[in-house]
């Protein structure tokens, strides 16, 4: 039996398309500024929310010199 003959037993590619098909039914009326805010509050509050949170208070502010 060769790698190509395994049976799938999940569809890495079906998962991202199904994943993206939800988030773009709940953005595609938002402005831009209303997406910016959806995918912030997404990251914020996920599964990454307290790595995310870290990233934030490591990060210089914006619009600081460098």
């Amino acid at each position: 039996m060769s790698k190509n003959d395994a049976k799938k037993d999940f569809d890495c590619v079906e998962f991202k398309r199904r994943a993206q098909a939800r988030i773009y039914e709940r953005i595609k009326d938002l402005s831009p500024a209303e997406e910016i805010e959806y995918f912030r509050e997404a990251a914020q509050n996920g599964p990454l929310g307290r790595s995310w949170k870290a990233i934030q208070r490591r990060a210089p502010a914006r619009g600081a010199a460098s």
